[in-house]
């Protein structure tokens, strides 16, 4: 037996899916590096005086030689588990590939050391 048709065809069904993130505002807003392109609206030096104003001794400025960025923004606990010679080329790199001279790119690093020993028994 055939399937009864209708008269009218069926409209297709259209869904949508919303995913929000929420979380706190954080001051100064920036996660755990900021990278400051050459032309930004806001420069290293005013970078220095917001994170020194709002988070005294937490975060560490290092001026670079680039031709995209002046200056990366480190939080200083992220240097105690990778020294900066090793972090800031990667993230300099990346920071390289999405961003250009006018941008302040904020980036939340995380560093998971795995350490595994042998001891004699």
């Amino acid at each position: 037996m055939l399937p009864r048709e209708t008269s009218r065809s069926q409209e297709p069904q259209r869904k949508a899916d919303i995913i929000i993130k929420l979380s706190e505002f954080e001051v100064p807003p920036m996660q755990d590096i900021m990278l400051v392109g050459k032309r930004a609206p806001i420069g290293s030096e005013a970078v220095r005086r917001m994170v020194d104003a709002v988070s005294p001794e937490q975060y560490e400025i290092i001026r670079i030689d680039h031709e995209i960025f002046e200056a990366v923004v480190v939080k200083k606990s992220l240097l105690k588990l990778l020294p900066k010679e090793k972090l800031l080329p990667v993230v300099i790199d990346e920071g390289n590939r999405i961003a250009d001279d006018n941008m302040v790119v904020k980036a939340q690093i995380n560093i998971v050391i795995q350490i595994s020993r042998t001891v004699d028994l």
